[in-house]
């Protein structure tokens, strides 16, 4: 993109009180935490095979998918290389490296994790956590914090210490605060009669878990996510959202917003603002639902600018941890990756060069010019800046990356 072409964008954004350089620059220092299990479909660096389970499905079987913790590195470093603006990487506890170890996910530590240790080291950036209660044997029943057999619960709240202290050596090694997400899939496929013993077995898990060990919030942010349903646990979540977000506000933990997880006219954009009146901090799992939780690429929608509008018109950047959570094995991966992850970044870079004066429109009870505004906005010249922005961060503009991706397939991706 041609200097001209962004000069003249700016003019607009200057002619309508918008500083776009600081638009940028503040859209890169806010960082966004991608998800290392797009990259793999969610099978996990473990070595035992299957896949995604717990009322989760990865679809789809396009070539190149890695199969071992060195692809799955040189796949998402590629795909770093061609997204701009700050960057964390999250992982799922089933992406240890256990090199031949017998053990289980209830006796993982950080040196199970060295290798990404390292890996983010070289980086400079940071690493978020999950817990991965599914995908097990003792997941299989669909039940894990919240089942009837306190062995398969032992070993459940066991995982989550020990996730906690390996968030808790990320910190440490890294300088950054860790995020662990606490995600489970429990439910009954059909109508239970009980649906109060399982919610209190599940806070009585989740209890030992936070209660284990005090870690400062300097190194570890925990949070808990809520969800509506997930296929073969179509009738009762046990961690609806009434609970995992009572038990957050009680607790004092974050609660996790994911796009996938509510009804489908329900907007997590909508939310963010009521449950920071009542907690610090909130996490989001930033993903596309399609009809249900189906993890979709996200796309530069609606939805998506909305959710970022809300955190940095109303000043949450430091209240707000943003995550993405999707799997498409469909298309290339990697691609996946970009599409998804930039998209999240224009959406951001755009909530900072929204003009403050649609907000003083509200104030002035002047309706009609808000929405005059409001709308003007939609169609304000974004492409410029965004090239330009790229460009300034020193990756490929909108029309260049595919190539980029398509020659990584030709020369690495297709030899697997």
């Amino acid at each position: 993109m041609d200097n001209k072409a962004f000069e003249m964008a700016k003019e607009w954004y200057d002619a309508h009180g918008v500083d776009v350089n600081a638009a940028m620059d503040a859209a890169a220092k806010t960082a966004i935490s991608m998800h290392c299990w797009q990259g793999d479909d969610v099978v996990g660096l473990e070595g035992v095979g299957g896949g995604a389970s717990g009322g989760i499905a990865t679809t789809g079987n396009y070539p190149g998918r890695a199969r071992n913790g060195d692809e799955l590195r040189a796949d998402i470093d590629k795909a770093i290389s061609l997204i701009p603006g700050g960057k964390k990487l999250s992982l799922h506890a089933s992406y240890a490296e256990l090199h031949g170890k017998k053990i289980d996910r209830d006796a993982y530590t950080a040196e199970d994790f060295s290798e990404w240790i390292d890996w983010a080291k070289d980086r400079k950036v940071g690493l978020d956590f999950n817990t991965t209660f599914f995908s097990h044997p003792y997941a299989e029943d669909g039940f894990t914090l919240s089942s009837p057999d306190k062995k398969i619960r032992d070993f459940w709240i066991e995982h989550g210490k020990r996730c906690r202290e390996i968030g808790e050596a990320f910190g440490k090694a890294l300088g950054q605060t860790c995020v662990i997400n606490h995600w489970m899939p429990d439910g009954y496929k059909d109508t239970p009669e009980d649906t109060v013993a399982p919610r209190a077995r599940m806070v009585e898990s989740l209890d030992a878990i936070f209660g284990a060990k005090e870690i400062s919030k300097d190194l570890v942010q925990d949070a808990v996510e809520s969800k509506l349903f997930g296929i073969g646990v179509e009738s009762y979540t046990v961690g609806s959202h009434e609970l995992m977000m009572g038990y957050a506000i009680t607790r004092g933990i974050l609660y996790t917003l994911d796009a996938g997880h509510f009804h489908p006219t329900e907007k997590i954009s909508d939310k963010i603002s009521a449950i920071l009146q009542f907690m610090p901090k909130v996490l989001l799992h930033v993903s596309r639902g399609v009809r249900w939780d189906s993890d979709h690429v996200i796309t530069l929608d609606d939805e998506l600018q909305a959710i970022m509008n809300q955190i940095v018109i109303n000043g949450y950047q430091d209240r707000v941890y943003i995550g993405l959570d999707y799997f498409d094995a469909s298309i290339n991966r990697v691609a996946a990756w970009v599409i998804g992850v930039r998209n999240a970044q224009k959406a951001l870079l755009r909530a900072y060069l929204r003009p403050a004066s649609i907000r003083q429109d509200e104030y002035a009870m002047d309706y009609t010019a808000r929405l005059a505004h409001q709308e003007a906005y939609k169609v304000a010249p974004f492409s410029a800046i965004w090239d330009e922005y790229c460009k300034r961060q020193g990756v490929p503009g909108e029309g260049e990356w595919l190539d980029c991706v398509r020659q990584y397939e030709k020369d690495v991706m297709s030899k697997r």
